[in-house]
């Protein structure tokens, strides 16, 4: 459970679910907090090699050096998938399974506010350690809400990087699948906003 407030508070993304097949790990943190009507995501990464190829929203960004949200605001079935580039390219959807996913309209994609500190523009692969941030400000709007006083939600957050060379899928909350599969609401913790 993670009780989510105005003052941030700080975790990690280090569940490594498949150490077998996927054993990279990036560090990976994030600070998190609320405005009421605004959601503050400040992710931390440092990682062996960055990839930004990506170079607009609703592109593979899974594929790039990536940062993920789900989000399950209601009991109804229904969960948001907010992932993020190095760079600040955005793939925004809804729905209650991996398949038959909605994109949000483009007016939801704009009014996230993204702050890479890579810059915005694709760079390619660079095999070198590199360490970056990427700070989100997510209104409530964008889940369908009014507020995030007093709600009470579920969900998860996620590192991961498809074709970098050594690919990795991190964790905040365990999943038990026996292959990477981020698209699995079971594993979604309780996110409590105070």
């Amino acid at each position: 459970m993670l009780q989510v407030s105005r003052d941030p508070g700080r975790e990690r993304i280090a569940c490594l679910n498949w150490p077998d097949a996927f054993p990279g790990r990036p560090e990976v943190s994030f600070d998190i907090s609320h405005t009421g009507d605004a959601l503050h995501l400040l992710y931390r990464v440092r990682e062996d090699a960055v990839r930004a190829v990506c170079a607009a929203d609703r592109e593979r960004v899974w594929e790039d050096s990536c940062v993920e949200f789900f989000f399950a605001p209601r009991e109804d079935g229904l969960y948001y998938n907010l992932e993020c580039t190095c760079t600040g390219k955005l793939y925004l959807c809804r729905g209650e399974g991996r398949h038959g996913r909605e994109s949000l309209p483009e007016t939801a994609y704009s009014a996230v506010l993204r702050r890479p500190s890579l810059g915005t523009a694709p760079f390619g692969l660079r095999e070198e350690p590199t360490a970056w941030e990427l700070a989100l400000d997510i209104p409530a709007s964008t889940f369908g809400l009014d507020t995030f006083c007093g709600l009470q939600a579920r969900g998860n957050f996620y590192k991961c990087g498809d074709l970098l060379p050594v690919p990795h899928y991190l964790s905040w909350a365990p999943i038990d699948t026996p292959k990477p599969d981020f698209h699995r609401p079971e594993y979604f913790d309780k996110l409590i906003f105070i």
